[in-house]
C-alpha cells in the first residue's frame, strides 16, 4: 500500500505574506496622500492667481470710474505723465495691492478724440517668472 503524502498545516509556506501587503497598502495610501498635497498646493496657487486678477479688474474700474467723474480732465489720466491728483493715488494703492507691479509699472492710454480709456496693469506674483497682464479698455464721453 502507498503512503500518502503528509499535509502541510496552513500557512506555512506563507510566511511574511501579511507584512507584504501591510507594506503594500501603507504604499497606496501613502501616494494617495502625496497626489492630496499636491493638489492642494495647486489649488491655492489657482485661487491666489484669481484673487490679483480680481484686484487687478478692481483698480482697473476704479481707475476708470474716477476718469468718468473727471471727463473734463481725461487726458491728465495718461499714464505715465500723468498729471491728475487721483492719478498719484491710485498708483500708489495699486503698488501696495499687486506684487511685482512696481517693477512692471502700470499704463493709461487716452485717445481723447474718440474718448477710448485702455488700462493696463502688470503684476508679478511671488515666485513666479511671468508677468501677468490685466487690460480693460472703456469709452469716456461727455454727455
Amino acid at each position: 500500500m502507498m503512503a500518502l503524502p503528509a499535509l502541510s498545516t496552513p500557512g506555512t509556506r506563507q510566511h511574511g505574506a501579511m507584512l507584504l501587503e501591510a507594506l503594500i497598502g501603507i504604499l497606496i495610501f501613502s501616494i494617495g496622500i502625496l497626489a492630496l498635497v499636491g493638489m492642494q498646493a495647486i489649488a491655492i496657487k489657482n485661487v491666489t492667481d484669481a484673487k490679483y486678477r480680481s484686484d487687478a479688474s478692481f483698480l482697473a474700474n476704479e481707475i476708470i470710474s474716477r476718469m468718468w467723474v473727471d471727463r473734463v480732465n481725461l487726458g491728465n489720466y495718461a499714464y505715465p505723465g500723468g498729471t491728475a491728483p487721483a492719478l498719484v493715488t491710485w498708483v500708489a494703492k495699486l503698488n501696495n495691492e499687486l506684487p511685482g507691479s512696481a517693477a512692471n509699472a502700470p499704463a493709461i492710454a487716452v485717445n481723447g478724440g474718440t474718448g477710448e480709456v485702455t488700462v493696463t496693469i502688470r503684476w508679478q506674483p511671488p515666485g513666479s517668472a511671468d508677468v501677468r497682464v490685466y487690460r480693460s479698455i472703456a469709452v469716456i464721453t461727455n454727455p
